[in-house]
């Protein structure tokens, strides 16, 4: 079953987080994502439990890859740029 990871992001440093991008997104693809929303525009229709910032759409096969992806000893170096240049919630989500 196809999954998505949720990401939103407050950037923190942007510049550095212009290499956490660029080092991601291969990763990413690596482990069978596709990026569907990447920092778009946003209108925000109801935000009583949550109000978003940045927010980040990918398309895996399936949540395994999710997690492979996720948990990758590759993945891990490059999730360290990310944590000392944003704050995140991160979730999956099994679709369709």
């Amino acid at each position: 079953m196809t999954a998505f990871m949720v990401v939103d992001t407050l950037l923190k440093d942007p510049e550095l987080y212009e290499q956490y991008k660029l080092l991601a997104k291969p990763l990413v693809e690596k482990f069978g994502g596709q990026y569907l929303a990447r920092g778009g525009k946003m209108r925000v229709k109801e935000d009583s439990l949550w109000t978003p910032t940045r927010m980040v759409l990918v398309m895996f096969p399936s949540s395994d890859h999710i997690e492979a992806f996720y948990h990758s000893e590759e993945y891990q170096k490059v999730l360290a740029i990310s944590k000392q240049s944003a704050d995140r919630t991160v979730f999956s989500l099994e679709g369709m």
